[in-house]
């Protein structure tokens, strides 16, 4: 036999080697791990790991306690209170930071729901919040901060565009009444919260945490069950039901809903099915609703449908869910407000490339017949988890114990044991076996659940299974807890951000049908030759079309003044403003407007060839003194109201953007930091968040001491960032720290002329000095991630832009409550404390030009775009397009107050705000920081002396300083 052939019949074999594995796999079953958890009490808690304050803690408490079937309304006009609250509108109005209590006799002990009719007078347009105090305790810890939502709806018309492109209208919001159930704001809990109460007297109290609101019905609600379709077809048989009825069709389109719980859910487009209706591949058709933003529980889109006479009618929904392979997104139906039968308390769209028509039926696929009486009916999808909130919800409780486990022997191994040294953990902590072994068993009952609900094991339940099979292994052989520690807390974090998306439950609406008993409206379905056809035209009309082209597009040879705008940051950002102009600034200025979105790299090139922007939108905050060096930036105070829009900024948002008392920029977004803490760690170890540095230091030792660290920004690198998690140093350094020390100790970066820098002053040395040792002296980490570290607990103090708050809030929910911000540490002077605290953001610039006309075209436009309401809008559209972590940093101080944070978040911020400094841009002030950074590197690697170090480098500073004053024609300090 020659070699080739043996070759051959090699790899024959090989083949038929591996086909034969494929079909045993293929015909295995696949096997739950129902052995593992069989007989376990798995809602037992082990001392020291419980999770107090939970719901299902509340819930076990009063196990033995019978549901109330019996409703108790409250004497609304009865009350007592604290702050602002009166009667009005036959209601009563509650203020945000008030608080109003009534007293409430129940005939019998009991668990109740709490049920309100309220309106939410204008403000800010973000949902209202409030706490629940019954007998003047708080129940359990998610009865803080509930929601309840606005109503949004289209503020006008459809528009078209010049390019024959339809433009969805502006959203506004509609004031009228609403009622509500007290619930999860994160859909985990499907049915609104139990509370305990007792026979007789007690008291029940809502603290108004955001938000004004007007009440005008309290109901301590029995919490009866919901009828069934059988009960709900016999209750309604023998009703009427006409031969118009049983012939009427009607198809609603998703894009004409009426109202909506968020601005976010307008109308969208879509090109990408044959199906879609209406349907066009070269122009923009608003054609459906949902999308991206339709993901959360509790969302709600509604819509109006005309009945012609009493009688029973089907309904038919056309949606698409084609977000999230191997997960369902479901929906609750509601008639007039109301969820006829249990059975529409979830209806399922599973993962579908294209769109799926689900008549609202039973199991056997025969349609339900709704009762609907003559004249206008409203049907309402609101998004839900459905089965899905009960497993995401023992995930988190999971994840947050899991984070408990690893901070106990965080405590005693260090952040990276010695693989090498046994720690006797099973014999030190017991109780952390114990714990790691009934979290196991919790786990795989999760992935079980998981499985069984949605028919397949998806890739975000397999970090559950992975962490069980880790706490195995760490139970049957504890070495291994210090040689897989790393791994058990990265896979923690996975387990977090696994439960995240899989909370997630996008869907699309294309439209609705309400049809009679004797209609069948017809199932849209794309097949091959539909979808050939469709692919086909969209190629040929890629030739012709500019999908690119974004709103009303002007021919900048007309002769017009155009203002051409260039946006910095992405499609979504240009997409937004676009649609602004054209709804709001074009129509009210006569002022036209091309907006075109631009890498930032071509700004500079294209400014040097003459065919730059008018305006540029997002700019870095060392950009416009820098182009106004070079005659290519326009100053803002040579036009009438620059001082009336500057009014809606602190001076120190614009402060890097002033040379020789003029203005280049107008501030546009901002950052500062707080500092962020575990209320939950500090509490553990005894200890308060730090008023002074001093304070922080002293604390030091107790943080330390227990493995434990706290964050404070580097030049080492960008310290939030997740890649910063390695030893090698970031590019990115985070100087927001040391400027603010400077100023905190009565430096500033440069002398009052800006011709040389004072870091090497006295005040300059200290702040250095004492920074440097922070790291070098006391230990504190230069290089970390701080979202991961604070959310195990590792970190429980940290010093982060504000913006981290969003991403918390949005990545670690299971620690929701258990956290809080609060000013930076100060620097105590003649027994104030000084918090001066660095700020910095990006900006919006003009662009020079010779043409005058251009030049007051382009200021309105800035103009418009500096205000509050312009503001507010495109951050609340960003907001609920991109999502929370998302939300918009405006600089605008009057817009900031109006987006989605809290009463006091805002009180927080706007406090830390004004203590914020802004650090002038000078020519050759790029090397100050790169100098800087360089020094305080110099100094944590090499150990030199910190005051030498820091007066060598100003020398430096100061000599680029001087070449580039030279360059300008600038006068020099000899």
């Amino acid at each position: 036999m020659n070699k080739n052939l043996k070759t051959v019949i090699g790899v024959i074999i090989a083949l038929a080697v591996v086909i034969g594995i494929c079909v045993v796999l293929s015909h295995t079953e696949v096997k739950d791990f129902h052995e593992k958890y069989e007989g376990v009490d798995l809602a037992e808690e082990v001392e020291g790991m419980e999770r107090t304050g939970s719901y299902t803690g509340y819930l076990n408490e009063h196990a033995g306690v019978k549901k109330a079937d019996k409703d108790v309304e409250v004497n609304l006009m009865d009350y007592t209170s604290e702050g602002d609250v009166h009667e009005e509108e036959n209601a009563v109005f509650t203020e945000t930071g008030s608080k109003i209590t009534w007293n409430v006799d129940v005939p019998e002990e009991g668990m109740y729901r709490l049920f309100i009719e309220y309106k939410l007078p204008e403000s800010r347009g973000v949902a209202a919040e409030r706490t629940v105090y019954i007998n003047d305790e708080l129940p359990f810890e998610d009865a803080r901060n509930i929601a309840f939502t606005r109503m949004w709806m289209d503020g006008g018309e459809v528009k078209v565009d010049n390019q024959g492109n339809e433009i969805r209208p502006r959203q506004v919001e509609y004031f009228d009444w609403q009622s509500a159930y007290f619930k999860d704001d994160m859909g985990y809990i499907a049915e609104p919260y139990l509370f305990y109460m007792n026979k007789g007297a007690n008291t029940l109290t809502f603290e108004a945490d955001n938000e004004p609101m007007l009440i005008s019905k309290v109901v301590v609600s029995a919490a009866t069950e919901r009828p069934t379709y059988e009960e709900y077809a016999a209750a309604n048989a023998g009703k009427s039901d006409s031969a118009e009825a049983k012939s009427f069709m009607e198809l609603i389109q998703g894009e004409d809903s009426t109202i909506r719980s968020e601005s976010s859910l307008y109308a969208k487009y879509d090109r990408s099915s044959p199906t879609t209706s209406p349907n066009s591949v070269t122009t923009t058709k608003l054609n459906y609703v949902g999308g991206e933003s339709w993901r959360s529980s509790g969302q709600w889109i509604e819509w109006n449908v005309e009945i012609p006479a009493d009688g029973f009618y089907n309904i038919m929904v056309k949606g698409r869910q084609n977000y999230a392979r191997g997960s369902v997104s479901t929906r609750s139906v509601l008639i007039d407000g109301e969820i006829p039968f249990k059975e529409l308390e979830e209806i399922s769209f599973g993962y579908n490339n294209d769109w799926d028509s689900i008549t609202l039926a039973d199991e056997n696929k025969t349609p339900y017949n709704f009762y609907l009486t003559k004249g206008t009916h409203t049907i309402r999808l609101e998004a839900t988890l459905g089965g899905m909130g009960t497993i995401l919800q023992e995930m988190e409780d999971s994840t947050y114990r899991l984070n408990q486990i690893y901070r106990r022997i965080l405590v005693y191994t260090g952040a990276n044991p010695d693989i090498y040294r046994d720690y006797h953990i099973d014999t030190t902590y017991p109780e952390i076996m114990e714990a790691m072994e009934l979290e196991s068993k919790r786990l795989y009952k999760i992935v079980d659940d998981m499985v069984a609900y949605s028919g397949q094991k998806a890739d975000n339940i397999a970090t559950a299974q992975t962490i069980a099979q880790q706490l195995e292994r760490f139970c049957a052989k504890p070495q291994k807890i210090t040689t897989e520690f790393v791994t058990f807390k990265d896979n923690i974090t996975s387990l977090g951000t696994a439960s995240l998306k899989m909370s997630e439950t996008k869907l699309d609406i294309d439209y609705l049908v309400v049809s009679g008993t004797d209609t069948q409206p017809k199932k849209d379905k794309a097949n091959f030759f539909t979808k050939a056809a469709h692919e086909i035209k969209s190629f040929a009309a890629s030739f012709v079309v500019d999908y690119n082209s974004v709103g009303d597009v002007y021919d900048e040879n007309s002769g017009e003044e155009i203002v051409k705008v260039w946006v910095l940051t992405g499609r979504d950002q240009g997409t937004i403003l676009k649609s602004m102009v054209d709804d709001d600034f074009t129509p009210n200025s006569g002022v036209k407007v091309n907006v075109e979105i631009v890498d930032p790299g071509a700004l500079l090139n294209a400014v040097l060839a003459g065919r730059g922007p008018n305006v540029v939108l997002s700019v870095g905050a060392d950009q416009p003194v820098n182009y106004a060096l070079r005659g290519a930036a326009e100053d803002i105070t040579q036009f009438d109201g620059w001082e009336e829009v500057m009014s809606h900024y602190s001076e120190s948002s614009y402060e890097q953007y002033r040379l020789d008392g003029h203005i280049y920029g107008i501030p546009e977004t901002q950052t500062f930091n707080v500092m962020f803490y575990r209320k939950d760690v500090l509490e553990e170890l005894g200890l308060e968040p730090p008023q002074t540095w001093q304070e922080l230091i002293e604390m030091l030792p107790t943080i330390q001491g227990n493995n434990l660290s706290v964050g404070i920004p580097t030049a080492a690198g960008s310290s939030g960032a997740t890649a910063a998690s390695t030893s090698i140093m970031s590019n990115v350094p985070d100087l927001s720290m040391y400027f603010s020390l400077l100023y905190q100790y009565g430096g500033d970066m440069y002398n009052e002329d800006g011709t040389k820098t004072t870091v090497n002053t006295e005040a300059g040395v200290r702040a250095f000095d004492d920074y440097v040792r922070y790291f070098n002296d006391y230990g504190i980490p230069t290089i970390y991630d701080f979202v991961s570290r604070f959310r195990s607990g590792e970190m429980p103090i940290g010093i982060s832009p504000y913006s981290t708050y969003n991403t918390l809030m949005v990545s670690a929910p299971e620690i929701r409550g258990l956290w809080d911000f609060t000013l930076i540490p100060g620097t105590e002077v003649n027994g104030q404390i000084d918090r001066s605290d660095f700020i910095t953001g990006s900006a919006t610039m003009m662009i020079s030009t010779d043409n005058d006309q251009l030049r007051q075209n382009s200021w309105e436009f800035m103009k418009w775009w500096a205000t509050a309401d312009t503001q507010v809008r495109f951050g609340r559209e960003i907001e609920a397009l991109l999502g929370s972590s998302a939300r918009y940093a405006t600089a605008n101080r009057d817009a900031f107050s109006n987006l989605s944070w809290s009463a006091d978040d805002i009180a927080v911020l706007d406090e830390q705000w004004d203590q914020t400094v802004g650090i002038r841009e000078v020519p050759g002030g790029y090397f100050t920081g790169r100098h800087i950074s360089n020094a305080i590197r110099k100094v944590l690697n090499e150990k030199v002396d910190s005051r030498e170090t820091i007066i060598d480098y100003s020398i430096l500073i100061d000599e680029e300083i001087i070449k580039k004053r030279k360059e300008f024609g600038m006068p020099v300090e000899e």
